[in-house]
């Protein structure tokens, strides 16, 4: 499905919002708690539209995974979060009054969590929602969100779908859709040698898009893929599937998915295709720190991987430590923290917090002004009539016309022998998204 032009996604927007007041009720607000997000805008001519007005206070939702097979995302996810809102009302909140924060979970695509989430979150009159992380989720829950005349902001969706799916002009992403990460890690199978290459990807929108670019990529620089099987994630054992993997006999097995990819690990180790013989690729999805530690060690050894973004610097780490002393994974924290900003500073620019208010202004305070890069350094841009350029601490987040980051950077990292990747990526790879 193709997304409607600027203006006509606004209006549809406005519309769907003023239904959407209607039907909101108040929610129980026992899980909510003071915080402030960012905002932004997609065209000058869209933020021209007239919008159902909000109520003066910026509630942001998360529907983010606490259970399923992203969970190992989610703690870094609710921190991003968290840090924002946290310096948001230290800043004095938007609109001048605190911003008003609910997590939620997303739970993956076994359960219907994601859409009970969605329920409360518009009882509870979210402006805007962040999440989910999952792509398949997102997909499920965005004509709820979006028809609401919400705004539905993930930090971690790289399927390509999105960039055309019909929404109301009210979904926007700071992760690249999944052909700038499939490129790279395309460009880096055939540049290590790598002449064959088996994929084994999980089947969903989230596997079948990466495979399809890596593909791409790799055979366009020499490489063969010689196989590739697309397995259910949801299946016991993955025997099979391994199999006709070895059987093709490749130098290189990318391997595509979620938390599911330990169990495929352990096949792949069964039948003697080890990390030590082949090479082994993974990618954001099953790049964890917490998945593979009951592996004897070495297991991950010297495998590598690629993770959308650029390196979460260590100051924001500490920051985040302290609000999750437990905290070891900070994959998408940056993204999470930046969405929340965006959301705040575009209700700002809007001097508005609902929904089509926000999107109507996320794409402007995301380019073109004068650069600023915290929260209360930009707000006060926009109090002294300044047009404004977040840069984020995930990048530079320039939004185009599909709610995508125009430009992206990709990070290579590789495991140890302690079966955890190294905080620091081997290199960083920035490009245009590009069709």
């Amino acid at each position: 499905m193709n997304r409607i032009a600027p203006m006509g996604r606004l209006l549809a927007a406005a519309a769907a919002a003023s239904l959407a007041l209607t039907a909101c009720g108040g929610g129980d607000t026992a899980n909510q708690s003071a915080s402030t997000a960012p905002s932004a805008a997609t065209s000058t001519q869209a933020s021209s539209a007239p919008a159902a007005k909000g109520d003066g206070t910026l509630t942001i939702g998360t529907v983010l995974p606490q259970t399923g097979s992203l969970a190992f995302l989610g703690p870094p996810e609710f921190a991003g979060v968290d840090q924002a809102v946290k310096e948001i009302n230290e800043a004095g909140g938007v609109l001048g009054k605190p911003v008003t924060k609910v997590h939620t979970d997303s739970g993956d695509t076994t359960t219907n969590i994601a859409s009970q989430s969605v329920d409360k979150l518009i009882g509870q009159k979210a402006d805007a929602i962040i999440g989910a992380a999952s792509s398949s989720v997102s997909e499920s829950i965005i004509d709820k969100i979006t028809g609401a005349g919400v705004v539905q902001f993930s930090p971690a969706n790289t399927s390509d779908k999105f960039t055309t799916i019909e929404d109301n002009g009210l979904y926007f992403r700071t992760a690249p859709p999944d052909k700038l990460q499939g490129r790279v890690l395309g460009d880096l199978i055939a540049a290590d040698g790598n002449d064959t290459v088996g994929i084994l990807a999980m089947q969903d929108s989230y596997g079948s898009g990466l495979a399809d670019q890596i593909t791409k990529t790799a055979e366009a620089a020499g490489a063969s893929v010689v196989e590739r099987v697309d397995y259910d994630p949801k299946a016991a054992e993955f025997s099979a599937d391994v199999a006709k993997i070895k059987a093709a006999n490749p130098k290189a097995v990318v391997l595509i998915g979620f938390e599911e990819g330990a169990k495929v690990v352990a096949e792949l180790v069964k039948q003697g295709l080890t990390a030590d013989k082949v090479k082994w690729y993974m990618v954001d999805g099953n790049m964890s720190n917490t998945n593979y530690l009951k592996m004897p060690k070495g297991t991950l050894k010297g495998v590598k991987g690629t993770i959308p973004g650029a390196e979460a610097p260590e100051e924001f780490r500490e920051k985040l430590k302290k609000l999750d002393p437990k905290l070891d994974d900070f994959t998408y924290s940056a993204e999470s923290y930046d969405a929340a900003n965006l959301i705040a500073l575009a209700a700002e620019a809007a001097k508005d917090d609902s929904g089509a208010s926000i999107a109507g202004k996320l794409a402007e305070v995301s380019k073109g002004g004068e650069k600023c890069k915290s929260f209360k350094e930009c707000a006060d841009l926009l109090k002294a009539g300044k047009d404004i350029d977040y840069d984020g601490i995930s990048g530079p987040v320039e939004f185009d016309d599909n709610g995508d980051p125009a430009v992206a950077t990709i990070g290579v990292y590789q495991y140890g022998d302690d079966n955890k990747y190294a905080p620091k990526a081997l290199e960083y790879r920035t490009g245009k998204i590009e069709g």
